[in-house]
């Protein structure tokens, strides 16, 4: 037998066992987030959800490989590349943008899937939004651009205010744009808008005895990771204070919130999933167009606003995707 037949022989026989058994070779998902897991188990529900839907189950034949950066986005880019190292096929990469960020700092090439309230268009991730190119897409909630829409809410419910503070974390790339947005729409509703910063719980508790005691009307909380993990607190603490407050996410009314206005995250994890599972069927994140919400939820906590006195207007009341009583 010619050497180069016997080689050829024994790599058949080397692959004949999994050909034989019909298993295909498990994939693996690198899945990047800047929280802990425990305040995102809905979201990684709906994720695993969409992964369903695109034909994978995890632990049969895909495998997601967690790292959690627990709130310390330093930790964030040497996650990234371990991920990187290990390798995966496909690295989805939420919690907000510094994940991305950090993943995109990473490789050029393992396909990246991100969740944003940012535009990847002026971040320079994509190309455009209906053709991405590169090695990126996923999901836009458009928060920043949502701002304004929360203020006017804000306005809707105290059409007398005049005075708002908007709690906005400094550490996060969407605050600057954020507060763009929001003073522009404070300057056509005639209303004087005080940021302040909190990166602590101990400052969260501080800045929200300061909008007391300065006697501002409401108070709006950016679309941010860190709030959204300490959402029971900031609830508790206005519920305390008589403090009227909008959020951007449903999650803060379910847990005793007043208002919140925006894009839903389980909806956004699903369609992550569903994009993971295409990318491992060999779909390119070029050609996947950047999801953007269809729907946005204004949720309402009717036994908040009893608690806090107020007086939903009637119009509000119907607009409500849903009432918590």
């Amino acid at each position: 037998m010619k050497r180069r037949e016997f080689i050829t022989l024994l790599g058949g026989a080397a692959a004949w066992p999994l050909a034989a058994a019909g298993q295909p070779r498990t994939q693996t998902i690198g899945f990047l987030h800047a929280a802990s897991a425990a305040p995102f188990v809905k979201m990684l529900a709906a994720f695993k959800e969409g992964l369903h839907e695109a034909g994978f189950i995890d632990g049969h034949n895909v495998v997601i490989e967690y790292r959690w950066a627990e709130g310390n986005y330093d930790r964030l880019q040497p996650l990234a590349e371990a991920l990187v190292s290990r390798p995966v096929n496909v690295i989805v990469a939420v919690g907000g943008s510094p994940s991305a960020v950090a993943a995109r700092s990473a490789t050029a090439i393992i396909p990246i899937l991100f969740n944003t309230g940012l535009d990847p268009v002026r971040l320079g991730w994509v190309t455009s939004l209906n053709r991405p190119g590169g090695n990126a897409t996923g999901v836009t909630q458009l928060n920043v651009s949502l701002a304004a829409k929360r203020l006017e809410l804000l306005h809707g419910l105290l059409p007398a205010a005049t005075r708002a503070a908007v709690l906005v974390n400094p550490a996060n790339p969407s605050t600057e744009p954020e507060m763009r947005e929001t003073s522009e729409a404070a300057r056509l509703l005639d209303i004087q808008v005080q940021f302040l910063n909190a990166t602590s719980e101990r400052e969260i508790d501080n800045v929200l005895a300061h909008v007391s005691t300065r006697n501002s009307d409401g108070l709006l909380v950016s679309a941010d990771l860190f709030f959204f993990n300490r959402r029971s607190q900031l609830a508790e603490i206005a519920r305390r204070n008589l403090l009227p407050v909008v959020y951007a996410y449903r999650e803060f009314p379910e847990v005793g919130g007043l208002l919140s206005y925006g894009g839903s995250n389980a909806q956004s994890y699903r369609q992550l999933g569903i994009y993971a599972g295409r990318i491992l069927k060999a779909e390119k994140p070029a050609d996947l167009p950047v999801v953007q919400p269809t729907k946005f939820e204004l949720v309402l906590n009717l036994k908040t606003a009893k608690t806090l006195d107020l007086e939903v207007p009637p119009a509000l009341l119907a607009r409500a995707d849903e009432v918590i009583e």
